[in-house]
């Protein structure tokens, strides 16, 4: 069996009742592992069948001996049982299940679901699984991807989102899709009457992220070299450390100079070219580098990444025995701009 299906084609097969004897759903990002084997579990069985035929184990709480027992039992008036492995990671001796998944029985359905990484290439297992069924890896989608999930995420909801609105998002919660579905759930259940479009308005309200004071309108702000409003920001981000981070501000301003660096480097400065190059889908996004490009030179770009990376250690108590963190962000920002 090949084992490197994509999500899309694993998903479509086991919505059209297609199933294999055995899955390892692993991996970093563990939003699609989740989707899949709650699919499974949707799909495998009916809930006449369920009682009998299905078995849901964790782990820690298991061992390769018991879930082989499990998966040897034949169906009891159902075509198919299914045995679900979830948080197969904290299993010790999961090298064990070779024995089974050599030789799986038909008429069972094996779901490993393995978080925050994967089995080790060089073990025998994953190998074995490949050919008797499907090994799935869900990896960690770059952030400049994210604000496209979060449109296609919702839009799958009927609902619209400001491009803004998703980048503020993405500025704030990273790239843990876990994570960033709970919260675009939170909205969708917030939204006002028949209103289908998320907005700054509602953001702020329901998760804390300030409209005019976040990390999205710092780079720009960063950008533009406009110092002002880049230090009424920072001061904002003093006053509410918890909702704003300095971790999470550098982070921001790292991957900034970053692309910032590439854009310089490149021959052909054209929006269309820059928006391919860094893998972004619309105008807003490439808009502050285009800006940027302006305002700082190659060698000023790259004394800044510098400065982002001095002041990270700062942050983490390098060097630093006093300063809070709030005033090392404004001592950086006037760094970055001057």
């Amino acid at each position: 069996m090949n084992k490197d299906l994509s999500f899309n084609e694993i998903k479509g097969a086991i919505q059209s009742k297609k199933f294999m004897p055995a899955y390892l759903l692993q991996g970093e990002e563990s939003y699609y592992i989740d989707l899949l084997t709650n699919l499974l579990i949707e799909q495998v069985l009916d809930d006449s069948e369920r009682d009998f035929n299905q078995t849901i184990v964790y782990g820690m709480d298991t061992d390769a001996a018991t879930v082989i027992n499990a998966c040897r039992r034949y169906p009891m008036m159902a075509e198919r049982q299914l045995v679900v492995v979830k948080e197969a990671q904290g299993m010790k001796n999961i090298d064990d299940l070779i024995h089974y998944v050599k030789n799986p029985l038909p008429s069972t359905v094996l779901v490993i679901n393995y978080k925050h990484g994967k089995l080790d290439g060089r073990k025998k297992l994953s190998g074995e699984i490949a050919k008797a069924g499907i090994v799935f890896e869900s990896k960690k989608i770059y952030e400049n991807k994210v604000p496209d999930f979060i449109v296609r995420y919702l839009r799958e909801k009927q609902v619209e989102i400001e491009v803004k609105a998703a980048q503020i998002l993405t500025d704030y919660l990273g790239n843990d899709l876990s994570k960033i579905t709970h919260e675009l759930d939170k909205l969708t259940i917030a939204l006002p009457g028949d209103q289908k479009r998320v907005t700054g308005d509602l953001i702020e309200k329901n998760i804390g992220i300030s409209k005019e004071f976040n990390n999205f309108e710092l780079q720009k702000a960063v950008a533009c070299r406009d110092v002002l409003k880049a230090n009424r920001i920072a001061r904002y981000f003093e006053q509410n450390p918890k909702s704003n981070p300095l971790v999470l501000t550098l982070n921001v301003l790292f991957g900034f100079f970053a692309n910032l660096m590439i854009c310089q480097f490149e021959r052909d400065h054209s929006k269309a070219h820059l928006m391919q190059v860094l893998g972004f889908k619309w105008d807003i996004q490439v808009a502050d580098y285009i800006e940027a490009m302006r305002n700082y030179k190659p060698i000023k770009t790259m004394k800044n990444i510098t400065l982002i990376r001095e002041y990270d250690a700062k942050g983490k108590g390098v060097d630093n025995p006093s300063v809070p963190q709030g005033e090392l962000l404004i001592e950086l920002l006037y760094k970055l701009m001057h």
